[in-house]
């Protein structure tokens, strides 16, 4: 399913996503913030988990399986910027600012800030089109939660 996923993101004029497409583009990105300090912890993968719960409505065993799709998905993917743009185009404005929450949900999972994750999550909360105010509102949003 990935493949035909990763085919459609590619196209040079993508057509929208499914809901199941939006899913696994939303976590492949998750997984993608997580990978970009080259520490891809247990942490990391627990709160990624919790999220696709959380957001998705998964039980354990979904979300473990939608995780791992996401990884294969992300380890064959190009770029940020097609993911950030078929979540933009399938995803309204205000949820958007939940997917940059969710992002740095990941990114201070492993209890600190790396600067290759803060650069990786500036250039998705702009592609997605959040305003830094926006995206250090919801930073401030996941420090309190963790």
């Amino acid at each position: 399913m990935f493949k035909e996923l990763l085919n459609r993101l590619l196209a040079p004029a993508p057509e929208p996503l499914s809901d199941e497409g939006a899913r696994l583009a939303l976590t492949a990105l998750l997984v993608r913030i997580a990978r970009s300090d080259h520490n891809y912890s247990e942490d990391e993968k627990d709160r990624i988990d919790r999220i696709i719960r959380h957001r998705f409505g998964q039980d354990i065993g979904g979300a473990i399986i939608l995780r791992e799709q996401a990884e294969a998905m992300e380890a064959e993917a190009p770029d940020t910027v097609r993911f950030t743009r078929a979540i933009k185009d399938a995803v309204a404005f205000e949820d958007r600012i939940g997917v940059v929450e969710a992002l740095w949900q990941v990114a201070l999972a492993d209890g600190h800030r790396d600067a290759s994750e803060d650069a990786l999550l500036r250039l998705s909360s702009n592609l997605l089109g959040v305003s830094d105010v926006e995206s250090a509102k919801a930073r401030q949003r996941a420090e309190a939660a963790q």
